[in-house]
C-alpha cells in the first residue's frame, strides 16, 4: 500500500521523469563532492602527505589570512563587473534579437553563438593576441597617437574583465533573447498608445518585466566567472591568482589536496548562497510586481 501510494506521488508530481536525471546529477557532481569533503578536514604534512588527525585548520587559514581574503574578494568582484559588463552590452543587443522581424535575425543569433562553437583555448590566445604589450590594441593606440608606452592590459584585472565578458556574452544574451520573447508585445504597444516613449516604455515596462532573466543570466555568468580556470590562468598569468588558479595550484602544483578541497568547498559555498539569494529576491519581485 505505501509503495502504491508512493508511486502515484512519484508520477503526480513528476518526480518519476526527473528521477533519471536527478541520480545522474547526485552521482556526476553530488557524490565526488561528498567524498572530497573528509579531505578538507586532514591537515597536510609536507613531505608525507595527507595526514589522519582531523582539524578545521584549512578553513581557518583560508577564511582568516589576508592573501586568501584578497584573492576570494577578487574573485567575487571580477564576477561582478563580468556581470555588469554582460548586461550592458547584451541586454541592448538581446532586446534588438527579440523585437527585429529582419530576416537576418537567424544569421545574427548564429553570430551571437558562433563563439561557443571555438574551443576556449584558442579564444584565450586570441585576446593574447590583442591585449599584449605590442598586440593590436595597443599598436592601433599608439599608430592613431593616443599612447606613447603601451598599455598594460593583460596578467591583471582589465584583461579577465575583457577577456571573461567576451566569453561569457552569449549566455547572457541566450538568455535574455528567451525573457524579452515572453514579455508580450501588447504590453509595449499598450504604453505607446498611451504616449510613452521609447525610452519610456523600456524603463517601465520592458526592465521590470525582463528582471527574472536578468537574475537567470546574472548567476549563470557570475558562476561561471568565478569558477573559469583556462581563460583567468592565460590572461591572468601564474601571478595574478583567483579562486580557481589557486585551488588548480593547490591540488595539482603543491600537492596541498586537503587545503585545495577546503577552498573548493568555500567556493561553492558562495555559489550556492548566491543561487539560493537569486531565487528569493526573483521570487519576492515576482509577488511585488
Amino acid at each position: 500500500m505505501i509503495k502504491r501510494s508512493f508511486g502515484r506521488f512519484l508520477r503526480r508530481s513528476g518526480l518519476d521523469l526527473l528521477s533519471p536525471s536527478i541520480l545522474l546529477l547526485i552521482a556526476v557532481f553530488v557524490l565526488p563532492l561528498v567524498l572530497l569533503f573528509p579531505t578538507s578536514l586532514h591537515p597536510y604534512i609536507p613531505g608525507q602527505g595527507i595526514g589522519d588527525a582531523w582539524t578545521l585548520e584549512n578553513y581557518v587559514a583560508i577564511l582568516t589570512d589576508p592573501f586568501y581574503l584578497e584573492i576570494i574578494a577578487r574573485t567575487l568582484g571580477l564576477g561582478l563587473f563580468v556581470v555588469v559588463a554582460t548586461l550592458v552590452v547584451g541586454y541592448p543587443l538581446a532586446y534588438f534579437l527579440a523585437r527585429t522581424r529582419s530576416a537576418l535575425r537567424p544569421w545574427l543569433i548564429i553570430l551571437v553563438v558562433f563563439p561557443l562553437l571555438l574551443n576556449l583555448v584558442v579564444r584565450s590566445f586570441g585576446w593574447i593576441v590583442l591585449l599584449s604589450n605590442y598586440g593590436l590594441v595597443n599598436e592601433t593606440l599608439a599608430w592613431i597617437g593616443l599612447i606613447e608606452e603601451p598599455l598594460q592590459l593583460m596578467f591583471n584585472f582589465t584583461g579577465l574583465i575583457i577577456g571573461l565578458s567576451h566569453i561569457f556574452l552569449p549566455f547572457m544574451v541566450l538568455v535574455l533573447i528567451g525573457t524579452i520573447q515572453g514579455i508580450p508585445q501588447e504590453v509595449e504597444d499598450a504604453a505607446y498608445t498611451l504616449g510613452a516613449s521609447k525610452l519610456t516604455v523600456l524603463r517601465k515596462v520592458t526592465l521590470p518585466l525582463s528582471v527574472p532573466g536578468i537574475l537567470s543570466g546574472a548567476i549563470l555568468v557570475f558562476v561561471l566567472t568565478i569558477s573559469a580556470l583556462v581563460t583567468p590562468r592565460l590572461l591572468g598569468g601564474p601571478t595574478y591568482q583567483v579562486m580557481s588558479t589557486l585551488i588548480y595550484d593547490e591540488f595539482l602544483s603543491n600537492l596541498n589536496w586537503p587545503k585545495g578541497a577546503a577552498m573548493a568547498f568555500i567556493l561553492t559555498v558562495i555559489v550556492l548562497v548566491l543561487v539560493w539569494g537569486a531565487g528569493r529576491v526573483a521570487k519576492r519581485w515576482a509577488e511585488i510586481r
